[in-house]
């Protein structure tokens, strides 16, 4: 395996890297509250990133949503582009694709999911029934992708059915699904779901890739530059441990990450990788933004500080990809079962 990024990959996260490094900054964030920033999104689309993942894949999405978790850069990028990009170019029928795909491109069209933890069923013809009580960038979105109780994936219109805010650990602008007889379309047939959720695993892992790996180089910047008792913080070993094992965990989210997305990419099955990717990234994932914020001390307390957004978004992601514990289990099942070990690997 080879997780080089290709030209097209590398250019893509270095402009990602200014647009997010450029916008998404703390005087901006607190300027948008908990709200979506539709500048910084315009901005994004505008420059082609979302609609370039149909080209560079899982492994460049993963790439790019790293240099937004570095910003907490509060935009649907990464729920628009795997629920909506890559679901529907990979299960869309032709005229779906035709459709939707250049509306997800410009971002007219926002799209996001509600796969695991629904309780939604297929009612008449095309019409769907029940209740996804928390949708991440609900608010944001023109289409929602649902999956019913038989893992069924359904494309529905958010303007046909009843949306509530409903406001989480981080601000993702969520909300409340209701849904009453309403309309709906069949996306994909036999194993999409499995697919979509497995892409959407990795996908928010490499976003806890960038949330942690911001969290650690603040961390460090502090601790190099706060003194106690005449030596930069930094100097401590009981620090330099704290923030080492930081690194290592944040490097295994992103490993673990590259490797699902990568798999994906050259058509392997990857649903064993994506589990891994997702429990090391909730796991993993909220010991080191406890650390990042531990490691600021009383400013880390600070509900004003930088560093408290990449705690509030590292557990919100593992709130997100599943208790970890729960993911393991799958894991071990999937294993057990033989599940997503193709033939030939090592």
């Amino acid at each position: 395996m080879d997780f080089t990024p290709t030209e097209e990959q590398t250019a893509a996260r270095e402009l990602a890297a200014r647009i997010f490094g450029d916008l998404s900054t703390h005087e901006r964030l607190t300027a948008v509250g908990t709200g979506s920033d539709g500048e910084l999104w315009k901005a994004l689309c505008e420059a082609g990133l979302p609609a370039a993942v149909e080209d560079i894949g899982l492994l460049g999405l993963v790439l790019l949503l790293e240099e937004q978790g570095r910003t907490t850069a509060q935009v649907p990028f990464a729920a628009s582009c795997v629920y909506g990009l890559l679901a529907v170019s990979a299960h869309g029928s032709a005229e779906q694709r035709e459709r939707l795909l250049p509306g997800i491109a410009d971002g007219s069209v926002v799209m996001t999911g509600a796969l695991p933890d629904t309780a939604v069923r297929a009612g008449g013809p095309g019409e769907l029934s029940g209740v996804a009580p928390v949708v991440p960038w609900l608010r944001d979105a023109t289409h929602v992708l649902i999956a019913d109780e038989e893992q069924k994936l359904w494309l529905v219109r958010t303007a046909d059915a009843r949306c509530e805010p409903v406001e989480l650990t981080a601000p993702w602008s969520a909300g409340r699904l209701t849904l009453n007889a309403v309309p709906a379309e069949r996306l994909g047939g036999a194993g999409a779901y499995d697919d979509v959720l497995a892409a959407a695993r990795t996908a928010f892992a490499g976003l806890q890739a960038g949330v942690c790996a911001g969290s650690v180089a603040r961390a460090v910047a502090y601790t190099n530059t706060r003194e106690q008792f005449g030596q930069p913080l930094a100097a401590k070993q009981g620090v330099q441990l704290r923030a080492a094992d930081a690194h290592m965990d944040t490097e295994a989210i992103r490993v673990t990450a590259y490797e699902a997305a990568w798999r994906r990419d050259e058509g392997l099955d990857y649903a064993a990788h994506a589990l891994t990717a997702a429990w090391w990234a909730s796991e993993a994932g909220q010991r080191v933004v406890h650390a990042g914020q531990h490691l600021h001390g009383g400013m880390g307390a600070d509900l004003e500080h930088p560093v408290h957004r990449h705690f509030l978004w590292g557990r919100q992601l593992d709130a997100y990809l599943g208790c970890g514990s729960e993911l393991l289990q799958e894991l071990g099942e999937s294993i057990v079962h033989g599940e997503g070990e193709g033939e030939g690997d090592a």
